[in-house]
C-alpha cells in the first residue's frame, strides 16, 4: 500500500485548473424513465400540528404537517397517502401547511393554506383547493406570507368554510389579519378584523356565528354574527390565546387557551399557563380546566374534541414535567380522568419511538386531538408521528388503553446525510431530531442498527472505503458529539474525544456537530463543524489537531470527503472557488483544482468522489455540475446542467463500465432527478410513476446493483428505487 501511495500523492497535489464547458453536442434527453420506488420505512418522525375528520362522511381523515405537506389516511390499505408530492421546486415552500379545511357538505372538497415562513425573503403563501380529496390540486397564490413552520402553527384551524355557503371561505393569517373568499378560494380579499394575528376560526352553524381567536396582546376570543363584518370580544373568557375550539353534539362549545411568558404565539412551544372554557346552551362561559400548573410546573392546553357520544378530550401543551397528559370527561367537564396511567403503547416495528414515550407519559407538543365522529373508541394525537387509542371506551375502567402507531407511509423525518456502504448495512441514515439508524433490512425500520440516543441530529456519517464495517457519525446528543462502529453500524461506541474539547476550538455555545469523514483504511478522521478549519485525528479520535491550508471563512461550512481507494487522502471544496486535497490524513490541504465560481454563504455545493476510482471528483453546485476525473485532464463543466443540488454514483449497467451518475438538478431548464450512463454526456430523467421528482436534494447510489438509488422523499424520509424494475 505504501508503494502505491506515492503516485497518488503527486497526482492529487498537481491537478489541473477548470476549463470552459466542452464544446460537444450533448445527446438529446432520453424519454423519462419511470423507476419503481418504495419507501424506506421510518414512520412519523416529525411534528403534526393537526388532524381533521370529515364530520359527515366516514373514513376521511387528514393530517397536516409543518414541513412535510398534507396526508390522507387510507383505511382500507391502512397507510397514509402524501398529497403534495407533486409540488414543483419553485413551490417547495408550500410543503408547510398552516391550516386545512373541509366543506362539511361536500366530502370531496379539501382546502389548505400553505407556506413555510412569513419573513420577507420567503415565498408568498398560497391556498390550495382540491375537488377529489387531495388527489389533484388547484393553486391560488396569496399576496402575503403563510407561516406553516412559524411560531403558532399548532393552533387552528385558521381556514374555515361557511357551512351555509361552500363558496365562502375565511382565512386567518399569522400576522396580516382576516381574509375572505366568495368564489371557493380562488380569490381572497382582506376584511376588517379586531387583530392582525389570528390563531383560529370556527363557524358555529347553530347560530351562524364566526369565532376568531386573536393573538395580539395577551390574546382574546371574538365573535361575529354578521359574516365577519363586525366582531365583539366574547365576555367571560380569559385574556389568553385561544388554541382550539370544538363543539359537542348538543351545541356546547369548548375552547382551549394558552399563553407564554412572552407576548405572541406559543403553540407548539412556550406555553406556561392555560386552561379550558365551556359555553353552555344558554350562552354562559365557565372554566373547566382539568388541572392547573402547580409546584413549579408550567404548561397550557391545546387539543380539544368531542366524540359522537359526548365524550370530551383535551390535551396539555408543553407539559414537560412531569409529562404530557390527555384528560377525558363524560360529563361535559365536571369530572376528569387522566389517561397516561392506563396507556399501553404498542410501537410495532418502530422501536425508535420508545425513546419518546418511554417515560410513560404522552408527548409535550400535543397540539391537537381528535375523536373519530363515526367511531367513539378511536382517538388520534401526535407525538413524533400519529398515535391512536383504539379502545377509548375503556378509559377509567382500569383496563389497558391500547395506543398504536399507524404510521405506514407517514414519513416526516428530515434526512441530513445518507451513505450506502459496499458491506454491512444496506443504508446508513442520519436524520434531524430522530438521529437515524443503520438499515440491514430496507423494508423494516432499524432496530438493532438504531442510533442511540434516538433523539437529536446526525448530520455527518461516513464509512471507510477499504474497511466498510468501520463507520463514524456525528451527533449533537453525545457528550463528545460523535460515535464509531466497527461492525457496520450494529453497535456504537462514543468517540474518545471531540473537536469541541480542543482549546483552540471556538467556544460559541451550541453549534451544528457537522460532517466527519474517515479515510479508506480507517487510519485518520477529518471533522468539520460550524465555520472555520476542520480538525484531523490519527489515533481514532483520542486527539485532534486543526488542519492547515484551509481559508479562514467565518460564514462558511466545510464538508470533508474521503477518497475511498487511497488511505489518508481527503478533499474539501473551498466555496471561494477551488477544490483542496490532503494526502497526509487531513493535516495539510493544498488547492488542486482552482477556477470554480464562488458559492455564496446562503448557497450549497456538494463535492463527491467516485467510490471505485481514485481522485475522480464531481461537484454539484448552484451554477452547474463539474467533473475533475484525474490530475492529467482539466476539470470541465458538464454541458446543459444548469444547476445541481446533489450528485452520487451507482453500479453501471455493464459490469466494469463507468459508474452511473445520479444528479438532482436542473438540466436543459427542467429540474428533477437524472441519471447518466456516459459520464454526463447525455441524461435520462427519472420519475416516480410518471411524476417529476422535483424536490430531491439528497442522493446516494448503490455501487452493488445497477438502478438502485436512494433519495429524500418530498414529504420526508427516504425512498429507494426497485432495482429489478428500475430499467426495462
Amino acid at each position: 500500500m505504501r508503494g502505491l501511495f506515492k503516485p497518488i500523492l503527486v497526482a492529487v497535489l498537481c491537478g489541473a485548473a477548470l476549463v470552459a464547458p466542452a464544446q460537444l453536442v450533448a445527446a438529446p434527453r432520453d424519454a423519462a424513465q419511470a423507476f419503481t420506488w418504495k419507501t424506506v420505512p421510518w414512520g412519523g418522525g416529525g411534528y403534526i400540528p393537526a388532524f381533521l375528520y370529515h364530520p359527515k362522511s366516514p373514513k376521511i381523515l387528514y393530517a397536516r404537517t409543518d414541513v412535510g405537506g398534507l396526508y390522507r389516511y387510507d383505511y382500507t390499505a391502512q397507510k397514509w397517502i402524501p398529497l403534495l408530492d407533486d409540488l414543483s421546486r419553485s413551490d417547495a415552500d408550500l410543503m408547510g401547511v398552516l391550516a386545512m379545511a373541509i366543506d362539511p357538505n361536500d366530502p370531496q372538497k379539501l382546502y389548505a393554506a400553505c407556506g413555510l415562513y412569513i419573513s420577507q425573503w420567503a415565498r408568498k403563501g398560497a391556498i390550495l383547493r382540491s375537488n377529489d380529496q387531495g388527489r389533484t390540486w388547484q393553486k391560488f397564490d396569496l399576496s402575503i406570507g403563510v407561516g406553516g413552520n412559524a411560531d403558532g402553527r399548532g393552533t387552528g384551524e385558521r381556514l374555515v368554510v361557511d357551512p351555509a355557503n361552500g363558496k365562502v371561505i375565511y382565512y386567518g393569517s399569522n400576522r396580516d389579519g382576516l381574509w375572505k373568499s366568495s368564489d371557493g378560494g380562488a380569490n381572497f380579499a382582506r376584511i376588517a378584523a379586531p387583530v392582525s394575528s389570528i390563531s383560529l376560526l370556527f363557524y358555529d352553524p347553530r347560530g351562524h356565528v364566526l369565532y376568531l381567536g386573536g393573538v395580539d396582546g395577551q390574546g382574546q376570543l371574538f365573535a361575529s354574527k354578521d359574516d365577519g363584518k363586525t366582531f365583539s370580544p366574547v365576555p367571560s373568557t380569559p385574556d389568553m390565546i385561544p388554541q382550539r375550539i370544538a363543539q359537542g353534539p348538543d351545541g356546547t362549545l369548548f375552547v382551549t387557551y394558552a399563553r407564554g411568558d412572552k407576548e405572541g404565539d406559543v403553540n407548539p412551544a412556550g406555553a406556561t399557563i392555560g386552561g379550558l372554557w365551556r359555553r353552555d346552551l344558554a350562552g354562559n362561559w365557565l372554566e373547566i380546566t382539568p388541572e392547573k400548573p402547580a409546584n413549579g410546573a408550567k404548561f397550557g392546553y391545546s387539543g380539544v374534541d368531542v366524540g359522537p357520544d359526548g365524550t370530551l378530550a383535551v390535551t396539555t401543551l408543553d407539559r414537560w414535567w412531569p409529562g404530557g397528559e390527555i384528560y377525558l370527561s363524560r360529563d361535559s367537564g365536571k369530572t376528569w380522568t387522566g389517561l397516561h396511567q392506563q396507556a399501553k403503547w404498542s410501537e410495532g416495528d418502530y422501536s425508535w419511538t420508545r425513546d419518546w414515550h418511554g417515560n410513560g407519559w404522552f408527548g409535550g407538543w400535543m397540539s391537537d386531538v381528535k375523536i373519530n365522529p363515526f367511531n367513539k373508541n378511536e382517538l388520534i394525537y401526535q407525538d413524533q408521528g400519529a398515535w391512536v387509542i383504539t379502545n377509548l371506551g375503556d378509559a377509567g375502567s382500569g383496563k389497558a388503553l391500547n395506543v398504536v402507531f399507524p404510521d405506514d407511509e407517514l414519513e416526516e423525518s428530515a434526512p441530513l446525510e445518507i451513505a450506502v456502504p459496499p458491506q454491512g448495512a444496506k443504508l446508513l441514515l442520519g436524520m434531524g431530531d430522530n438521529a437515524g439508524g443503520a438499515y440491514f433490512d430496507l423494508m423494516l425500520p432499524p432496530d438493532e442498527g438504531l442510533f442511540r440516543p434516538a433523539r437529536g441530529n446526525v448530520p455527518g456519517i461516513d464509512y471507510a472505503g477499504s474497511k466498510p464495517l468501520y463507520v463514524v457519525r456525528t451527533s449533537d446528543s453525545a457528550k463528545h458529539k460523535g460515535f464509531v462502529s466497527n461492525d457496520g453500524g450494529m453497535s456504537w461506541a462514543e468517540l474518545p474525544n471531540s473537536i469541541f474539547e480542543m482549546p483552540d476550538y471556538p467556544k460559541a455555545g451550541w453549534v451544528d456537530p457537522g460532517r466527519i469523514a474517515v479515510s479508506a483504511g480507517a487510519t485518520s478522521l477529518v471533522w468539520a463543524a460550524g465555520t472555520g478549519a476542520p480538525y484531523y485525528s490519527k489515533d481514532g479520535g483520542k486527539s485532534w489537531t486543526k488542519s492547515r491550508g484551509i481559508p479562514d471563512l467565518k460564514d462558511r461550512n466545510f464538508r470533508p470527503v474521503a477518497d475511498k481507494r487511497f488511505d489518508g487522502v481527503f478533499y474539501i471544496f473551498d466555496p471561494t472557488g477551488s477544490i483542496l486535497a490532503s494526502a497526509d490524513g487531513g493535516a495539510n490541504f493544498t488547492p488542486i483544482v482552482p477556477g470554480f465560481p464562488e458559492v455564496a454563504s446562503w448557497q450549497r455545493a456538494k463535492l463527491e468522489v467516485v467510490p471505485t476510482i481514485p481522485r475522480d471528483l464531481w461537484l454539484a453546485a448552484p451554477n452547474g455540475l463539474f467533473h475533475s476525473p484525474d490530475s492529467k485532464h482539466a476539470a470541465k463543466q458538464i454541458d446543459h446542467v444548469d444547476a445541481a443540488w446533489a450528485v452520487s454514483f451507482g453500479a453501471p449497467r455493464v459490469p466494469g463500465g463507468y459508474p452511473t451518475v445520479y444528479v438532482a438538478g436542473k438540466i436543459n431548464g427542467v429540474s428533477g432527478l437524472w441519471m447518466s450512463e456516459d459520464e454526463g454526456r447525455s441524461w435520462t430523467e427519472i420519475t416516480n410513476d410518471g411524476r417529476r421528482m422535483d424536490l430531491v436534494n439528497i442522493v446516494a447510489g448503490d455501487m452493488k446493483t445497477f438502478g438502485v438509488v436512494f433519495v429524500n422523499a418530498p414529504h420526508g424520509g427516504i425512498m429507494v428505487s426497485s432495482a429489478a424494475e428500475a430499467v426495462k
